[in-house]
């Protein structure tokens, strides 16, 4: 997902305290939703659920990190994509593609009882449907927490919110988020924590990108940054074959993007896509309600409606509740 600019950008990840984060934080909503999807869930690959056989991953962690954020001083506004542009229904079509390949593949490990590749497919195979939208919103709704819907990339309004002040940063594991603008980006806040990854146990820890200073440290502007992320391929388009980031960087920093287009994609135009990531598609049209958790509505929802432990709601909902000189929710909004 999102633009391949990790090999360019190691050196301006800062890693920071959750004591640091205290702020308002513009939350990318779909990937955020994603992480819950692929990182909880059982040992086989199998999401959690409710009796019924209906997806609660992303419940239990938008529940569970949000009392969490809470906690610490975090008040989480969730930003949720609009419609897909389409420079990007390629993008899509094809991750749609892969998933369909990973459930297959999915099943078949379950079927022979391989049950690390039954996980590692199992998460390759996630997806974020209508559904899953529909009560991830209900459930922050209850929370008290804003909901904005973007009408289009969800990543540009929260980008689009911190250049605004409406928010302190904007949180989502993809790089792109840099490309759209946003002046401060946190990463790791909805997979912080132990990780099982690629058969080890490791700890993921916050950091963030500051990219007034990563475009100093790489002497770059923001549209040369972009041009980066065109080379190496964005989801608006495909990119060159065997150009990565530290490539690109070369390429732009001796001016020579325009003709490496034309020697290597002289069909393509790269206008849109730069377009894309100067001017998205956002809106003004939004409200950042004062709010507090409707937890009787919250126990109803998750308890009685989708088979949460009464026990574990309740200690989610002690973080929903303002220690001694601590702002509550609605004063932050």
């Amino acid at each position: 997902m999102g633009v391949a600019l990790r090999d360019i950008l190691a050196d301006y990840k800062t890693p920071v305290t959750w004591e640091s984060l205290p702020g308002i934080a513009a939350i990318d909503a779909n990937n955020a939703l994603y992480q819950f999807l692929t990182i909880i869930r059982q040992p086989d690959g199998t999401p959690l659920m409710d009796r019924q056989g209906r997806v609660t991953s992303h419940l239990s962690g938008i529940l569970f990190r949000v009392s969490s954020f809470l906690e610490k001083g975090i008040r989480p506004i969730f930003v949720f994509d609009g419609k897909p542009a389409v420079l990007k229904q390629a993008t899509v079509d094809e991750r749609r593609k892969v998933r369909d390949e990973a459930g297959e593949k999915w099943r078949e490990a379950l079927e022979r009882g391989d049950e690390e590749e039954a996980y590692k497919q199992a998460r390759s195979s996630t997806r974020v449907d209508d559904t899953i939208i529909a009560t991830s919103k209900e459930l922050l709704t209850l929370m008290g927490v804003p909901v904005v819907q973007a009408p289009g990339e969800g990543e540009a309004q929260a980008s689009y919110m911190v250049a605004k002040g409406d928010a302190r940063y904007v949180v989502s594991q993809d790089y792109d988020t840099l490309l759209f603008g946003a002046p401060l980006l946190v990463r790791n806040l909805t997979v912080s924590g132990k990780r099982k990854i690629r058969g080890r146990q490791i700890t993921v820890s916050p950091e963030r990108i500051v990219l007034a200073d990563t475009l100093a440290g790489l002497r770059l502007t923001r549209e040369q940054l972009i041009e980066i992320g065109i080379l190496v391929g964005t989801d608006f388009n495909p990119g060159i074959g065997g150009v990565g980031a530290k490539t690109g960087l070369k390429i732009v920093q001796k001016g020579e993007f325009a003709q490496k287009i034309r020697e290597k994609l002289p069909d393509f135009d790269p206008t849109p896509v730069m377009e894309m990531f100067l001017h998205p598609l956002v809106t003004d049209d939004y409200t950042l309600p004062s709010g507090h958790a409707d937890k009787e509505g919250i126990r109803r929802m998750l308890c009685d409606g989708y088979d949460f432990s009464p026990e574990r709601v309740e200690k989610a909902l002690e973080g929903f509740t303002a220690k001694a000189g601590q702002k509550t929710l609605e004063h932050w909004f």
